[in-house]
């Protein structure tokens, strides 16, 4: 039976909350590798860890989706928030989680997946390209910003 696994992380940096949100996630078939994805979310008001973490578990899930993949899934993440509310072991508090929970859980209806929480030691890949997303979002903020100056 083919397995598919997949990895997400988030990160606000560098500050949390209103810092630069982006995310990373993997997607791994029989233990190769099948894609991976990254972006910035967004800067300033409203951004946070936790809107990084759901914008990459619903980028990876909607990849897999979009995708036509009907295998069973197993989706590992390093937030306890994201994993146990999307799950249901924990309440759905805040305005992020509202906002985020519903719409996974509408996505994950038609599929078979698994959710884990695993340790960020476990989670490196994902991390990483997390920071890709951060680092490209900073150095074209920076090519602008450099045009801006130019124009004056």
């Amino acid at each position: 039976m083919t397995m598919i696994t997949a990895y997400f992380d988030g990160l606000c940096y560098p500050k949390n909350p209103c810092g630069i949100a982006a995310y990373g996630y993997t997607i791994y078939k029989d233990g190769e590798l099948l894609h991976k994805g990254f972006r910035a979310v967004g800067e300033g008001s409203g951004m946070t860890n936790n809107v990084a973490e759901y914008e990459g578990l619903l980028a990876a899930l909607s990849w897999i989706k979009d995708n036509g993949i009907d295998d069973k899934v197993v989706v590992r993440g390093d937030s306890q928030l994201v994993i146990n509310q999307v799950s249901g072991r924990w309440q759905v508090k805040s305005r992020t989680s509202s906002k985020y929970v519903p719409e996974i859980k509408e996505i994950m209806k038609e599929m078979d997946v698994a959710l884990e929480w695993i340790p960020r030691e476990k989670n490196v890949e994902a991390d990483e390209l997390s920071r890709v997303a951060y680092e490209r979002y900073k150095a074209k903020k920076s090519i602008s910003s450099r045009k801006d100056v130019k124009k004056s």
